[in-house]
C-alpha cells in the first residue's frame, strides 16, 4: 500500500471558494475514479491557505492507471476550469508506511 499526499497552497482569500468547488465537483469525480479517499484537511495554524488530501493505492502502477482514466474524463476537465486561478502551489508526495504504522 502507498499513500499519496497532495498539498495545495491556495491563493489568499480563496480557500473557502476552493474547498466548496472541490467538495461539490472535484471530490465526487475523484472518488469515482481513484477510489480510496483517506482524508482532506485545511490548515489552521502555521502556513495558512493550505489544503491537504490523502489517497491510498495498492501500487504506483494502480495510481498511474486510475489517474490516467480520471484525467481523460471531460467532467474532470470541467472541474479544472472551475479552480483555475485559485491554486498557487501544489506539492505531491508518495508515502510508504513503516511496519508499525496503523495505516498499512
Amino acid at each position: 500500500m502507498i499513500y499519496e499526499e497532495r498539498d495545495y497552497r491556495i491563493k489568499a482569500g480563496k480557500l473557502g471558494e476552493f474547498v466548496k468547488i472541490y467538495g461539490e465537483h472535484g471530490l465526487p469525480l475523484q472518488k469515482e475514479h481513484l477510489g480510496n479517499f483517506i482524508a482532506y484537511f485545511t490548515t489552521e495554524i502555521g502556513e495558512l491557505n493550505h489544503v491537504v488530501a490523502l489517497w491510498s493505492y495498492q501500487s504506483l502502477d494502480e495510481r498511474t492507471a486510475k489517474r490516467k482514466t480520471m484525467l481523460a474524463d471531460p467532467r474532470w476537465q470541467d472541474y479544472l476550469k472551475r479552480v483555475d486561478g485559485l491554486i498557487d502551489i501544489q506539492n505531491t508526495r508518495i508515502l510508504n508506511p513503516v511496519s508499525y504504522s496503523p495505516l498499512q
